[in-house]
């Protein structure tokens, strides 16, 4: 997805945020917000009102080993000026467990 690491949409958002800035507003808002660090930035994209949606995996549960881990994978939504507003947990799922794409 290189495209989308440098792509801004022009004429959009009062402050025309790309993909990149995006995703470090989420790093640094969310775990405030959720009270866990984020594992890892799983997608970036463009909503269709011009805002953003993020999805990313956060360990809900740590263990020993850490392959036990159980992780949440959350869908981030922000506006067009990258303010979040709001969160919802997709799915929960142990870190060993391969999706089934």
């Amino acid at each position: 997805m290189p495209e989308q690491r440098s792509a801004k949409r022009r004429g959009s958002g009062a402050k025309g945020l790309s993909a990149r800035d995006v995703a470090q507003r989420v790093r640094e808002d969310l775990p405030d917000v959720l009270g866990r660090p984020i594992e890892s930035i799983l997608g970036v994209q463009r909503s269709e009102d011009d805002g953003w949606e993020v999805t990313v995996a956060v360990v809900e549960l740590s263990r020993i080993p850490n392959s036990t881990d159980v992780l949440g994978a959350y869908r981030v939504t922000l506006d067009s000026d990258g303010e979040l507003q709001g969160y919802q947990r997709q799915r929960r799922y142990n870190r060993s467990q391969a999706d089934e794409d």
